[in-house]
């Protein structure tokens, strides 16, 4: 359910930063969401006390900050510039199995042939359906995707495996924590560089991003990979996709085909399915 909660949550991530460039740009917003999560992260970390990570967790969730605080909002801010939210959601319906295949080499855990098979089919049919829906061909905009795919599955996967022996919303904070530096910087010089437009979208956008997608969804999402594994809770993201898309004509009146329901079928199916599959 945790991590079933932090999918819907980041569902709405596309959808809250294509407003926030309504009125930021794409530097800037990359900047300002990674500064006010951190300060977030930093008021939450303070007010409980939390220790200091060990020497031993450091270089995982310098990972975190890297893959998940800067790496993943910068690019997939700059691809949604010119390409649709349907479109990038590509990039999360490969994400899942990315994440498995990384989690198993950091771990040396090798999930069941059934689990690698309903994942391989669930990322495929997202990949197709989300490629049909803009009869898609590679652009900068997709490497920019790809790119984002490659650092936030290890951003998860050690988040993940951090989240087995520490609380997952330690693993996040401090991850936004450590990321802040480099996104003061981008701030700092992108601010006098993009004039910002203060409209409502683009706050409300902005204060999604920063406080649920950077930060409290994370909370959850990781909290619920130390409870019942990376592969499994990775997959659960299979449906992240098909949600955005479901945002993307409630929200910004992009269209959706009649092929979503057959889509979400599989994919759903393609869930219970990893869900039950056991690790060999």
């Amino acid at each position: 359910m945790l991590a079933a909660l932090g999918v819907v949550s980041f569902s709405f991530s596309f959808p809250g930063t294509v407003w926030a460039l309504d009125g930021f740009g794409p530097w800037s917003a990359t900047g300002v969401r990674g500064v006010l999560a951190a300060a977030i992260a930093l008021s939450a970390l303070v007010a409980t006390r939390a220790p200091l990570p060990s020497r031993a967790d450091r270089p995982a969730l310098a990972v975190v900050a890297g893959g998940c605080g800067i790496g993943f909002p910068l690019l997939t801010t700059l691809a949604l510039q010119t390409s649709s939210t349907a479109h990038s959601a590509v990039v999360i319906g490969v994400l899942p199995v990315a994440t498995a295949a990384i989690s198993a080499a950091l771990t040396r855990h090798r999930p069941s042939k059934m689990f690698w098979g309903a994942a391989g089919t669930g990322a495929a049919t997202v990949i197709v359906f989300t490629l049909l829906q803009n009869r898609g061909q590679p652009t900068l905009a997709d490497l920019y995707l790809f790119a984002a795919l490659l650092v936030c599955a290890a951003g998860y996967a050690e988040g993940g495996r951090l989240s087995a022996h520490m609380p997952g919303w330690r693993v996040i904070a401090w991850g936004v924590v450590l990321a802040a530096p480099v996104n003061l910087l981008v701030s700092a010089v992108a601010l006098p560089q993009e004039p910002v437009h203060l409209t409502v979208k683009a706050v409300v956008g902005m204060v999604y991003i920063a406080g649920v997608s950077q930060f409290g969804a994370f909370v959850v999402w990781y909290q619920g990979m130390g409870l019942i594994g990376v592969p499994k809770t990775s997959q659960l993201q299979l449906a992240q996709p098909l949600l955005t898309l479901v945002w993307s004509v409630l929200l910004l009146g992009e269209h959706l085909t009649p092929a979503a329901p057959v889509a979400a079928v599989i994919v759903l199916a393609c869930i219970v399915v990893t869900q039950r599959a056991r690790s060999s």
